[in-house]
């Protein structure tokens, strides 16, 4: 192996530029030639590749998004866009992939590597935290503490309002960053995917903490199946007349400096990925489970549901169930 690529695909999250410094360095360490693939997908399928060295990678472990740019390639979903991509590979002689990002990353690698034979290895970054085979995903930790800098202080205005605020955080069908940011923020509730509302519930412990407790702050997951936060408020100031304020904090989210932890597991999980190539391994994903680095094939990874730990909301009563 001389020569290897590295791309970032599907939502953006912090630390991904830390994951690709980490990669190009370890692999130019290493005496391998690295090639940078420009919008994920759709940048491989067009041909945006160029040369990375030593130096493309310098003063960007601090920012967010990524240099590399991303995109969803509704192209590379069809085995014409593969077999494309694949040709623009074996063109720039490229014998190996890093594909940085999440679940729909690594499902399109998979597809690529079982079709084509060239050899991928995903590092898990996404703010979501929904894939499975690694503790945590690159870019979750800084989105957790972006939503709770701005939770903090929209209780302000709650308590002195007294109002009730439903607050919106993202996380696609998972409720990840819903319940770390609701056992940070001390809301008084969460509301997330994997568990059916029960309004009336709801409903019944807003009302019953009025008389000495008017604000309130609910997380919401975002998504079809919670209905956001707009469709949950609405539903409950019909059921009974709770006057609320909505605040969606949406892409905010995405963006930011990366946290120290961010940074660093996307620098262990950059290394990781080159080592697993040089050993020949691949058609995996590298991730960190107990502080220890594990790799998983990348079937598994989609086999596997990740689960919200819900012992702890529980706990404290902040689940509306």
């Amino acid at each position: 192996m001389k020569r290897i690529g590295v791309f970032t695909s599907g939502g953006d999250a912090p630390g991904m530029n830390a994951a690709i410094r980490s990669v190009v360095r370890t692999a130019v360490h290493s005496g391998l030639e690295v090639r940078g693939i420009y919008r994920g997908y759709s940048g491989l399928i067009e041909g945006e590749i160029g040369p990375m060295q030593a130096h493309s990678v310098s003063n960007i472990i601090q920012h967010g998004g990524t240099i590399l740019k991303t995109d969803r390639s509704e192209e590379f979903r069809t085995k014409e866009g593969r077999d494309k991509a694949a040709e623009v590979i074996r063109h720039n002689e490229i014998d190996a992939l890093v594909a940085i990002g999440g679940d729909g990353t690594f499902r399109g690698a998979a597809a690529l590597e079982e079709e084509t034979g060239i050899p991928v290895v995903g590092v898990p970054g996404t703010i979501d935290n929904d894939v499975a085979g690694t503790d945590f995903t690159i870019g979750f930790d800084t989105a957790v503490n972006t939503a709770l800098e701005s939770i903090d202080k929209i209780r302000d205005t709650a308590y002195s309002f007294e109002r009730t605020f439903f607050v919106e955080v993202m996380g696609r069908a998972s409720g990840f960053i819903a319940t770390e940011v609701a056992l940070a923020s001390g809301a008084e509730y969460v509301i997330i995917p994997e568990l059916e509302t029960d309004f009336d519930e709801l409903s019944r412990r807003l009302l019953a903490a009025r008389p000495t407790k008017r604000s309130n702050i609910v997380i919401v997951a975002e998504g079809e199946i919670t209905g956001g936060a707009i469709k949950i408020a609405e539903r409950l100031n019909e059921l009974h007349n709770i006057q609320y304020r909505i605040c969606i904090l949406g892409h905010v989210q995405r963006g930011g400096s990366p946290s120290a932890y961010d940074r660093i597991l996307a620098s262990v999980l950059g290394i990781e990925a080159v080592k697993c190539l040089q050993a020949g391994i691949s058609g995996v994903m590298v991730g960190q489970v107990d502080h220890t680095v594990v790799i998983t094939p990348f079937h598994e990874t989609f086999e596997k549901k990740k689960l919200v730990n819900l012992d702890y909301v529980k706990q404290l009563g902040i689940l509306a169930k």
